[in-house]
């Protein structure tokens, strides 16, 4: 389908519904009417948003899908690649940056409700050669929580020109010591290098490389097929086969300039396994019902990303009404009325949202070929929404 010219002088309203592109699954017969008519108010509450953030005076392009109750919808704005014009479709593949956390912790979960793993295990059980007076005190549950208090170069500016081996990381986290106050388990600091540091425990522990884990034990039991951590090859692009990288996206920054080739991965680490994830809004979808609503798949995998949503930080701080707290790689966000459990992630040429209301089985995927793209409509916005119509409706 090509892409969608839209008219300067349409409404807001015209606009949202000229820009999307809708493609429904529905996974059951449609039930009564009533229901029908909801999903159409679902659909008109996140196109009138998403609309207007993906335009073409926009670079790239938009991939979002909805669940809901048992429903999905698919929204598609803009281009995969615009040398090409090549359209973005549920299937396009884009990097997902830190998306890929909530499944690291759903190992981490899976782990400890098999017996295989304690969040309470100190991380030298699986990496004895971490022996600094800091590290050696962190637990796996610390990292998974970010509240190991680790912060390293990596998480943060400015950043370093270099990349770390894996020896050069160890050694680094060795010799770190905290600011004043910081300690295991007392504060909720986001580090990116803390969930490289979850992926070597993890690897250590299970002795199979992160990819092979997460396809195993998450990927293919909830049938996402075209998910992958792949190797990075040259030129940091991923190594993947022609048919996967024809669906790939090409990266832009938030100005619109192309950043590296299609495929591009980016990490400061240089060891296998610490590139991008890649995946699309049909394959994250099903991870989503899964999270929300996983009546049909394992009671353990059900159990773990049940688990892996469960506040336990509360964060001091508010915003915009709202109060924060901390689960395994997910936030929690309660606002008035409704709490949303959800992750952002981003990359200066990609950015992505995966925003979940489990108490009304509601979540979202937001996946584009830009950096800063304001995934926050989603959390403030497009989900309290959903979850107010889903109430009025008795839900």
């Amino acid at each position: 389908m090509p892409p969608v010219v839209i008219p300067p002088q349409f409404t807001r309203r015209t606009l949202a519904r000229a820009a999307l592109v809708p493609v429904a699954i529905a996974l059951r017969p449609r039930r009564a009417s009533a229901d029908s008519d909801m999903i159409a108010q679902m659909r008109d509450i996140v196109a009138e948003e998403l609309a207007p953030t993906a335009t073409p005076d926009h670079p790239g392009g938009l991939a979002a899908a909805l669940y809901a109750g048992q429903h999905i919808e698919f929204f598609n704005y803009g281009l995969a690649d615009g040398a090409t014009k090549r359209p973005v479709k549920p299937d396009t593949l884009f990097s997902l940056a830190s998306l890929r956390k909530p499944f690291e912790a759903t190992l981490v979960a899976l782990g400890a409700l098999r017996g295989e793993l304690r969040l309470d295990d100190p991380l030298p059980k699986y990496l004895p050669e971490l022996d600094g007076d800091y590290v050696r005190r962190v637990t796996v549950g610390e990292l998974a929580t970010h509240t190991s208090g680790l912060l390293l170069p990596t998480d943060h500016p400015p950043w370093p020109n270099d990349s770390y081996s894996q020896t050069q990381f160890i050694a680094m986290l060795n010799a770190w010591t905290p600011p004043a106050g910081v300690a295991p388990g007392k504060q909720r600091i986001y580090s990116h290098a803390g969930y490289v540091l979850l992926q070597l425990v993890l690897e250590r522990c299970y002795h199979t490389p992160i990819a092979g884990l997460i396809e195993s034990r998450v990927l293919t039991p909830l049938g996402m097929q075209a998910t992958s951590i792949p190797e990075c090859g040259a030129h940091n692009r991923a190594i993947m086969d022609a048919a996967s990288m024809r669906r790939v996206v090409q990266g832009y920054s938030d100005q619109g300039g192309a950043i590296g080739p299609i495929g591009n991965q980016q990490s400061y680490f240089d060891f296998p396994g610490t590139g991008q994830m890649f995946s699309s809004a049909r394959d994250l979808a099903a991870f989503v019902a899964a999270a929300v609503d996983g009546r049909s798949i394992d009671p353990n995998l059900r159990e773990a990303l049940s688990m892996t949503q469960r506040e336990r930080f509360r964060v001091d701080q508010r915003f915009a009404q709202a109060t924060f707290g901390q689960s395994m790689a997910w936030e929690t966000v309660h606002l008035p009325g409704v709490t949303v459990v959800d992750k952002p992630g981003g990359l200066n040429n990609a950015s992505g949202y995966i925003g979940l209301v489990p108490a009304h089985r509601i979540g979202i995927v937001l996946l584009a070929n830009r950096g800063e793209y304001p995934h926050e409509i989603a959390r403030y916005k497009i989900l309290p929404a959903l979850a107010h119509l889903v109430s009025s409706h008795g839900g």
